[in-house]
């Protein structure tokens, strides 16, 4: 296979990853990093540097609409970004000395779990009497709702943040955004309406990328020629998936999804446990 070949598959792949990832809520990374290691047999480590590029790329393109809706919650994303970002750091310096095979079981698992978070029934949550730490970090917001400002208020800020640790830490030793934990973490144990988790956890993801991106590219597993299209693919497969779902309903593609990423998952844990990477 050729360069050129190369190249124009991963830049295909990367869009379809990136457009069923914005569609999905899981992001690029849980296809991108299958679809090199699996098919190009790419060593995991230049695949997770590869997909934390492209999730800085997407957050970044995505936030800003979601900040300029109000939806977002800025203050609390800061604030969690903290808890995020050490478990980033942390997460990136285990996968530097854990056995690649160990990565794609653990990747595996996380898979299965992101799967079924994206199929799981989804429910506002209901209106709670906010904790005194949410008071006092003034983390209690509004959002839009038909044209009229919602109020809701956090409860258990500190179980929140301590998921948010371990988030941070799959995120960096993965390579993916972690997103279906940072979004559990909100909408059930911060009990924050499921809109305002995921638009929250999308503006994290970014910054939760670049705190372990850094350890990857000193350590040399940042590949210009594998993260490039990669990037470009899933940026621009992103952007249309944010066009698209306002107009449909994606609950049967998300079931369709959720198998099919559960069927990558257990050939991923299978392969590690063979040692096949």
């Amino acid at each position: 296979m050729t360069i050129l070949v190369f190249t124009l598959i991963l830049l295909v792949g990367a869009y379809i990853a990136g457009f069923l990832g914005s569609l999905t809520g899981l992001g690029g990374g849980v296809i991108i990093i299958p679809l090199l290691t699996l098919v190009f047999h790419v060593d995991i480590r230049y695949a997770i540097g590869a997909a934390l590029l492209a999730s800085i790329a997407t957050s970044s393109g995505a936030a800003s609409a979601y900040v300029k809706e109000g939806i977002t919650n800025i203050r609390l994303g800061m604030f969690l970004e903290i808890a995020t970002t050490i478990g980033a750091v942390i997460g990136a310096f285990i996968a530097i000395y854990m056995p690649t095979n160990a990565i794609a079981v653990i990747f595996g698992v996380v898979l299965i779990f992101s799967a079924a978070m994206t199929v799981r029934k989804k429910h506002e949550a209901k209106l709670t009497k906010g904790s005194k730490l949410s008071e006092k970090l003034k983390l209690n917001s509004t959002y839009p709702v038909n044209g009229e400002k919602v109020s809701y208020q956090l409860t258990n800020v500190a179980g929140g943040f301590s998921l948010m640790t371990l988030a941070g830490v799959l995120s960096g030793l993965l390579g993916i955004g972690s997103g279906s934990l940072k979004v559990l973490a909100m909408d059930s144990t911060m009990k924050i309406p499921f809109k305002v988790s995921t638009t929250t956890s999308n503006f994290m993801i970014g910054v939760t990328a670049a705190a372990s991106a850094v350890v990857y590219l000193q350590r040399g597993y940042m590949d210009p020629g594998i993260a490039f299209p990669v990037v470009l693919g899933v940026l621009a497969g992103a952007l249309t998936g944010a066009k698209i779902l306002p107009k449909i309903n994606p609950k049967i593609l998300r079931i369709i999804f959720a198998v099919a990423i559960t069927a990558v998952a257990i050939e991923m844990i299978i392969n590690g446990i063979n040692h096949k990477f």
